[in-house]
């Protein structure tokens, strides 16, 4: 297996790359989304509150693979063209969105009420309020269920391989067919898989246990 990876380390390297890099983009673009579906499906305005709960029903019940392929294939028919990275990340970031929104919805349900009372009885609006008290009390409580989310967003973005995203999967099957090794190379390919996603799972142990101590 060592022989493996040295002999095909460029592309191991190129695919580990462009992981990390969908994985960073849709992280960051799934918590932004995901934070405003939830702030939007507690709203008292019934329209955003509506409108916000069809995008998160939707996305989180059609597969991921769908979703990708849809701006993959669909897309470019109607004058919209991606390539196999943007529709992997597109897709990967509506995705997991839609459950990063109902992790921070539950997080928000679980403040009490009084949280918002009290900002609004001091001036504050009713955004300025979700963003200064509650949102940042909401994410202490669902820290580990939004870890468990980007783990999985990271094991998820292997679905470029299926549209030529040249990720890690991608050359994976790339170094599969080319030498014949199968077992060995899905057995590294899997290998790096779980180098990046330890990590993130320690980490995010770490910081749930200094919060729980700082509380």
């Amino acid at each position: 297996m060592w022989q493996l990876l040295t002999d095909n380390i460029d592309l191991i390297l190129i695919g580990l790359r462009t992981t990390l890099l969908v994985s960073l983009i849709a992280l960051i673009g799934s918590l932004f989304i995901g934070t405003l579906m939830a702030i939007f499906q507690v709203s008292p305005i019934k329209i955003t509150n509506r409108l916000a709960t069809i995008y998160v029903e939707f996305f989180r019940n059609v597969p991921l693979l769908i979703i990708v392929m849809f701006f993959f294939v669909v897309a470019p028919i109607y004058g919209f063209k991606f390539d196999g990275f943007s529709a992997g990340t597109l897709g990967l970031t509506l995705y997991t969105s839609a459950f990063v929104a109902d992790t921070v919805r539950a997080g928000i349900m679980g403040i009490p009420k009084g949280q918002m009372e009290a900002g609004r009885s001091t001036g504050l609006g009713y955004l300025q309020t979700m963003w200064y008290i509650v949102l940042p009390q909401a994410f202490k409580i669902v820290l580990p269920p939004l870890g468990n989310q980007f783990i999985n967003l990271v094991k998820n973005s292997s679905v470029l391989a299926i549209v030529t995203g040249v990720d890690l999967m991608y050359q994976g099957d790339l170094i599969a067919s080319t030498t014949f090794q199968t077992i060995e190379t899905y057995t590294l390919i899997g290998l790096i898989y779980l180098c990046i996603t330890l990590p993130i799972s320690y980490l995010m142990k770490y910081i749930e246990t200094k919060l729980a101590l700082s509380n």
